[in-house]
């Protein structure tokens, strides 16, 4: 089994299954995914609600986000990881703001939270591995 080789490509791969593992439960279970994002779940749909439809959809986006994030974490792809990092502080201001000024519930708090601490974490482990020369020998390591 592969793993991802680098502190930045784990940083990657955790945060991509966990958005694929979201989005299956949206296609699976959007009541629980509406009850994990803090969304109230009316017993009945207006006409013309299109609640589910956007959920299902946003579901099979994290579903595809999250498999690209493990393929690139296993190739160490460390362009990608950077070019994540700021859109998604980006989407952890949006989601933030949207609680803040009142178009999203509290609960929703917490899918910024998890997308800003992400990036922080992988912007991090970038930071600290360019640090040192690729394949550098850790200290008291011998070279072979």
């Amino acid at each position: 089994m592969r793993l991802p080789r680098s502190l930045s490509g784990w940083t990657m791969a955790v945060f991509g299954l966990l958005a694929a593992a979201l989005g299956i439960v949206g296609i699976v279970s959007p009541a629980v995914q509406l009850s994990l994002l803090g969304f109230h779940r009316p017993e009945h749909r207006a006409a013309g609600d299109h609640t589910l439809v956007f959920l299902t959809a946003s579901s099979m986006a994290a579903l595809n986000m999250g498999v690209y994030y493990v393929l690139a974490a296993l190739a160490d792809w460390r362009a990608f990881f950077r070019w994540t990092v700021p859109f998604r502080l980006l989407t952890f201001t949006v989601f933030t703001t949207a609680v803040v000024i009142g178009r999203a519930p509290s609960g929703f708090l917490g899918v910024g939270v998890w997308e800003g601490v992400g990036a922080l974490l992988t912007g991090a482990a970038l930071w600290y591995e360019g640090r040192k020369p690729r394949g550098a020998v850790p200290e008291g390591a011998a070279a072979i």
